[in-house]
């Protein structure tokens, strides 16, 4: 390539020596020549420098070529070289593993020959040891007089009776131990609890007394004809005592509820100096609604005493309403607070849920706020109550077996009966013998709130008088009439008391109308 340019060159060169000659030849062919000459000479000088630099740059192409390709070739040698010597070591590699290998083949010969040699020496040893077997199962049958199948039976049955006498010692013996720990745990369990939870009682008492500023209250109390306290006692379902007393009127129910209504409507109306049946009426009312939020608000109390959750408004009602419901003189929300104090001490000393103990506990006799208006045990009505409002199986069957009224199914049952029986069975906790003079109220309740058309029913005048409400688009002037003495029949035939009992049954038809 570079030959090339340089005869370009010369060409070109050439070519122009030659132009010049004929410009200048029209006016000096001597100075055109001699001018030729020096240019034709500094050409030749021009390609001459040009071919040897072009000649130089070849050289040093070529040169620096053979260097890049000799540079290549000697890291070709040496990845061949290096991929030799990975070649050779594992060639070397392969024939030590053949030789471990051919090694271990050989050996593995020798063991498979020692092998079979022993099996064929372990065979001879079992036949003649089959032999003697056999020849001793021989003599043995003949001094036996048995078969082997026979002397394997008897064996088998001199064991098992063994056995079986072992195990009945066995387990007897753990029996008694179980039950010793588990008594004298049971007992550990009990008496922690009662001594962690100390509370005071405080028995129920039957009656209030409601102080006046005069004895001329009594007077306006009473009404004429006795009008006021009539009505104040049909509202109310209490005995009214005016006696001799001096300002003072006592209130005597055997619950607490009504006490509790009949003491604050009197000493409003008291207050107030309108004393009238239509004022009683109207304060009876309001009373009623003021003690419904009254027992909300004991219900939350105890709730939240008992760091309980998500318990609904229904529940927490019923629940507020055992504040003035009392069991054998002992007040029956106490008693569920107390037993739910105990079941969690005892659950937590057993690793059982403690939250679920205490609302067991709390809940366990919620059905003694509505076993006037539902007949059956306290503890079922509880049980359904309860269902209906979603809680658990757990603790459904332990409200509902507390009594024994269903069989337990679960430790809580049992934690619930011994947690009430704890609480019931403390000194002075209850009296049996006011209890006997309340169920014998709530009897005559019963019975008279069992008949067709009764609205309510009272009992008063410490169980001498029973007052029936009866509706009167249900039931006529005659049918009150017969009602009373089914009534009084019913009572005869039921219940045993001394004396007399008074059935009262009212039928009061009221039309209401505005004068605007």
């Amino acid at each position: 390539m570079d030959a090339w340019i340089v005869g370009v060159l010369v060409l070109l060169a050439a070519g122009l020596g030659y132009f010049v000659r004929l410009l200048i030849g029209r006016y000096s062919v001597k100075s055109t020549e001699r001018s030729v000459s020096v240019r034709v000479e500094d050409a030749k000088r021009g390609a001459d420098a040009i071919l040897k630099e072009a000649e130089l740059q070849a050289r040093a192409e070529v040169i620096k070529a053979r260097e890049e390709f000799e540079r290549q070739m000697k890291s070709r040698r040496d990845e061949m070289t290096a991929l030799e010597e990975k070649i050779v070591q594992k060639e070397q590699g392969l024939d030590r593993k053949v030789a471990m290998i051919d090694k271990k083949y050989q050996t593995a010969e020798q063991k498979q020959a020692e092998l079979e040699k022993k099996e064929e020496e372990f065979r001879k040893d079992r036949d003649a040891l089959d032999k003697l077997i056999e020849q001793e199962k021989a003599r043995l049958q003949s001094v036996a007089g048995m078969t082997q199948e026979q002397a394997r039976q008897n064996l088998l049955s001199r064991l098992t009776e063994e056995i079986r006498g072992e195990t009945g010692m066995l387990i007897r013996r753990m029996q008694e131990e179980a039950k010793e720990t588990a008594e004298r745990e049971a007992r550990k369990i009990v008496a922690l609890a009662i001594q962690r939870y100390s509370a005071g009682h405080v028995s129920e008492l039957m009656t209030s007394t409601v102080t006046l500023a005069n004895d001329e209250m009594k007077g306006r109390i009473i009404g004429r004809e006795g009008r006021n306290i009539r009505a104040l006692e049909a509202a109310t379902g209490v005995d009214l005592l005016v006696d001799d007393t001096p300002e003072a009127v006592v209130i005597s129910a055997y619950d607490p509820y009504r006490r509790e209504i009949a003491r604050q409507a009197l000493e409003r109306l008291v207050m107030d100096g309108r004393i009238h049946p239509a004022r009683i009426e109207e304060i009876v009312a309001k009373v009623k609604e003021e003690m419904e939020e009254t027992a909300r608000a004991a219900g939350e109390e105890a709730i939240f005493g008992c760091g309980l959750q998500g318990v609904p408004p229904d529940m927490v009602r019923a629940l507020g309403r055992l504040k003035f419901r009392s069991s054998y003189t002992q007040n029956v929300l106490m008693h569920s607070l107390e037993v739910a104090q105990l079941m969690g001490i005892m659950a937590g000393e057993l690793s059982l849920d403690v939250t679920l103990a205490k609302r067991i506990g709390l809940f366990h006799d919620i059905g003694k706020s509505m076993d006037s208006e539902v007949e059956g045990s306290h503890a079922v009505i509880g049980a359904d109550f309860l269902r209906r409002h979603g809680e658990t199986p757990v603790l459904l069957n332990a409200v509902a077996a507390h009594h024994n009224d269903v069989p337990p199914e679960g430790i809580y049952a049992m934690l619930a009966a011994a947690a009430d029986a704890i609480s019931a069975a403390r000194p002075g906790a209850r009296s049996e013998t006011s209890q006997i003079y309340v169920k014998r109220l709530e009897q005559l309740e019963t019975i008279a709130s069992g008949f067709k058309g009764v609205e309510k029913s009272y009992a008063i005048q410490a169980g001498r008088e029973v007052r029936v409400l009866v509706e009167p688009d249900k039931v006529d002037d005659a049918g009150a009439m017969h009602m009373a003495r089914d009534i009084s029949k019913k009572i005869e035939q039921d219940l045993q008391y001394p004396g007399q009992i008074k059935v009262v049954v009212i039928r009061e038809k009221r039309c209401v109308e505005f004068a605007r």
